[in-house]
C-alpha cells in the first residue's frame, strides 16, 4: 500500500498545467483511487483547492461513482460482475467461496487492509464468464479452482503484474461476420475517400444510407450530424460513447479491442463534416484493460498522419481524440450524462430540449454517437449507401452487432442483416430450445419462445445488441429480480419518481419472490411503473420498469404462482424498522415495539 505522505506531491503533479483544468477532476480521482485505494481526505482538499472547486462538488463526484470511495478498500479491490449472466454461470457460489477463503463479509474491507470483496454491475465480458475485476482489470472465466488460486495470490500480497496472463486472457469470440466485419481493412482509406468525395457528399452518402444509431435510440445518423453542423457555434465537439454499460452487452468492447482504427477513423469523419477540432471517447471503467492498447492506436495514428495537424496533409483538417475513462455509472450511457461526466462533473443527465447537437459539452454543439455507429459510417464512406442498404428492411437498413450470452453453446459477437428473425439467431448460437430471450438489455424486452417468429429490426423487436439466452429449464423471475436490483442500484437519484419508484418496485419484487405478495402487490408495480414511465427526468428511469412490466404482461403466471391467499401483507418488517430508533433511546420494553399485524 502506498503511503499517504506522499499525497501533496501527488496532488501537485496531477494538477499541475494543463492537468489544473476543473473538466479533469473525475480523471484526477480515478488516479488517486488507484494509487491509494481510496480516496483520502487530503487528497480530496487538495484537488478542490488546485482545481478552484468547492470541497462540497469533489466530495459529490465521490460519493457518485461507483468505482471511487472515500474509505480505504485494501490492497486488493474484488469485485464480481452481478449481471444475470454471471448468476446463471454461478458467480454468487464462487463469491461466497472466495469470501470463506479470505474470511471476509461481502462489501465489508477486511481488518487488515489486504482486501474487499463485493459485487459490481455487469462488467461486459458476458461471453466468458463468470468475470470479475481485481484493482480494475477484468479476470475472465472464473471457476472454483482460479477462486483459490487468486485467494493465495490475494494472501500472499502478490502484485497483479506477477499474476498468470491466462486469468486476464479477453477474446473477442466472434462467430458470425457479414458486411462490416468482413470488409476489407485499409487504414485512412475513408479519410482519402472523404478528400476525393467532400465533406458534403460523405454526409449525403450517410443520409443515403439509412444508418440509424447503433446504441439503442436509432436516430438517424446524417440528421444528428447535421444538426450539429448548421447550430451556431464558438467550437464543436465529436464524442464516442463507450459507456456500454446495458446488461448483456459488449459489442462495443469487441469492436475497440480489434476494430480501433474504424471507430477513431468515423469519429474523424464526424469532425470533418462537422467542423470540430476535438474528439473524445469516453471508455467505461470496466474496459480499463483497453485503455493503454486504445492510446497506443491513437498514438499511431497521429504518427501516420490521421490524427493531428494538417491530416493527411490537408491543411487546417486539424482533429484530435482524447480518451475519458469513466467511473462505474450506468447512467453515463444517457448522452447528457456523459456529458456532464467529461467535464469532471456527477453523472446526472441533463432537461431536455436543449439537445447535444446544439448544447453539449462546454454548451457547445456535439455529436454523441456509439462505438458501432462510428465504426458503421467508417464502411459506408468507403464503400458506399447502396453497399449498405442491400442488407436490412427498408426502415431498419443495414446490418447490425449483437451481443449473445446466456443459456447457448456459443456465446458472443453475431452481425446479421437487420430483419433476421430472433429464431435464426438462437439456432445458430446453438439455443434452439430457449424458453425466452431478453432483448437490448436490461431495459429492452422479453420475448416468450411464442415469440421468435419477431424479426430483430427497429419495427419489430428492439435491436439494441443485447441478446440474453434463458433456457426452458429458468426461472425468469430470478432475471426480473436481477434487472430491478439492477435499476434501484444504478439510480442517480436526481429524481423522485426513478429514486423512490425503483427501491419500491426492488422491494416488491423482493416480496413476490419471497412468496409473500398478494394481488394487491401485482397492481401496485403495475401503478408504480407507469408513474416511472410518465414522470421520471431521463431514460433510465423511464425504462427500468420494462422487465416487470413486460413480464407482468407475457409472463402473468411467474407472479401468480408465488402469490399468496392473504389480501395485503407489508413489503418489510415494521418493527425491524424501529430498530435503530430503539438503540438510539435505550429501550426494548414492549411498548417499543409493533407487532407486524396490519
Amino acid at each position: 500500500m502506498v503511503s499517504l505522505g506522499d499525497v501533496p506531491g501527488f496532488i501537485a503533479e496531477l494538477t499541475a498545467a494543463p492537468g489544473d483544468n476543473p473538466e479533469l477532476l473525475l480523471q484526477h480521482l480515478l488516479q488517486v483511487q488507484q494509487r491509494y485505494n481510496h480516496v483520502p481526505p487530503a487528497a480530496a482538499g487538495l484537488l478542490a483547492e488546485r482545481l478552484a472547486l468547492p470541497l462540497a462538488q469533489v466530495r459529490a463526484v465521490v460519493d457518485f461513482y461507483a468505482f471511487l470511495h472515500a474509505a480505504p478498500r485494501g490492497d486488493f479491490d474484488i469485485l464480481f460482475s452481478d449481471s444475470i449472466t454471471d448468476h446463471m454461470l454461478g458467480s454468487r457460489d464462487l463469491l461466497a467461496q472466495l469470501c470463506r477463503r479470505l474470511d471476509v463479509a461481502p462489501g465489508i474491507p477486511r481488518g487488515d487492509g489486504r482486501a474487499t470483496v463485493d459485487v459490481a454491475s455487469c462488467t461486459g465480458l458476458c461471453d466468458q464468464g463468470p468475470a470479475m475485476l481485481v484493482n480494475g482489470l477484468a479476470i475472465t472465466r472464473v471457476d472454483a479452482p482460479r477462486i483459490e488460486s487468486i485467494a493465495a495470490l490475494v494472501e500472499a500480497g502478490a502484485p497483479l503484474d506477477t499474476w498468470p496472463a491466462a486469468f486476464f486472457a479477453l477474446e473477442d469470440n466472434i462467430h458470425r461476420r457479414d458486411r462490416l466485419l468482413q470488409a476489407p481493412r485499409e487504414e485512412g482509406a475513408a479519410l482519402r475517400a472523404l478528400h476525393q468525395q467532400g465533406a458534403d457528399s460523405v454526409l449525403e452518402n450517410l443520409q443515403a444510407s439509412g444508418l440509424r444509431g447503433r446504441g439503442g435510440a436509432g436516430f438517424p445518423t446524417a440528421a444528428k450530424w447535421r444538426l450539429c453542423r448548421d447550430a451556431p457555434a464558438q467550437a464543436r465537439y465529436v464524442v464516442c460513447n463507450a459507456d456500454e454499460g446495458e446488461p448483456g452487452t459488449f459489442k462495443d468492447r469487441v469492436l475497440l479491442n480489434s476494430y480501433a482504427d474504424e471507430v477513431f477513423e468515423g469519429m474523424t469523419l464526424c469532425a470533418a463534416v462537422i467542423g470540430a477540432k476535438e474528439g473524445y471517447l469516453y471508455l467505461r471503467a470496466e474496459y480499463r484493460c483497453l485503455l493503454e492498447p486504445l492510446q497506443a492506436v491513437l498514438a499511431q495514428r497521429r504518427k501516420d498522419g490521421l490524427l493531428g495537424r494538417d491530416i493527411l496533409g490537408r491543411p487546417g483538417f486539424d482533429f484530435d481524440i482524447r480518451i475519458h475513462l469513466g467511473a462505474g455509472a450506468y447512467i453515463c450511457g444517457e448522452e447528457s450524462a456523459l456529458i456532464e461526466s467529461l467535464e469532471g462533473k456527477r453523472g446526472v443527465p441533463r432537461k431536455r430540449p436543449p439537445f447535444p447537437v446544439t448544447h453539449g459539452f462546454r454548451g457547445q454543439p456535439t455529436v454523441v454517437n456509439n462505438v458501432e455507429t462510428f465504426f458503421a459510417a467508417t464502411a459506408i464512406t468507403r464503400f458506399g449507401a447502396d453497399w449498405f442498404r442491400a442488407a436490412g428492411t427498408e426502415q431498419s437498413a443495414g446490418t447490425k452487432l449483437f451481443s449473445v450470452s446466456g443459456d447457448c453453446e456459443r456465446p458472443g459477437i453475431y452481425e446479421y442483416p437487420l430483419g433476421t428473425s430472433v429464431r435464426q439467431l438462437l439456432e445458430d448460437c446453438g439455443a434452439a430450445e430457449a424458453g425466452a430471450v431478453q432483448l437490448s438489455g436490461a431495459a429492452g424486452r422479453l420475448l416468450p419462445a411464442s415469440a421468435f417468429d419477431a424479426r430483430l429490426a427497429f419495427e419489430d423487436a428492439p435491436a439494441g445488441g443485447s441478446f440474453i439466452v434463458f433456457g426452458a429449464q429458468r426461472d425468469l423471475l430470478d432475471a426480473v429480480r436481477n434487472f430491478t436490483h439492477f435499476f434501484a442500484h444504478e439510480s442517480c437519484g436526481f429524481c423522485t419518481p426513478c429514486r423512490v419508484g425503483g427501491t419500491l418496485m426492488k422491494q416488491l419484487i423482493d416480496k413476490v419472490y419471497a412468496g409473500r405478495a398478494s394481488e394487491y402487490d401485482l397492481q401496485e408495480l403495475r401503478s408504480i411503473g407507469s408513474l416511472m414511465k410518465r414522470a421520471s427526468h431521463c431514460g433510465l428511469g423511464a425504462t427500468a420498469p420494462n422487465p416487470v412490466l413486460d413480464s407482468l404482461d407475457r409472463l402473468p403466471d411467474l407472479y401468480r404462482r408465488r402469490l399468496r391467499d392473504t389480501a395485503y401483507e407489508p413489503a418489510f418488517d415494521l418493527d425491524a424498522e424501529l430498530e435503530q430508533s430503539r438503540r438510539i433511546t435505550g429501550r426494548d420494553d414492549p411498548g417499543a415495539h409493533i407487532g407486524n399485524e396490519v
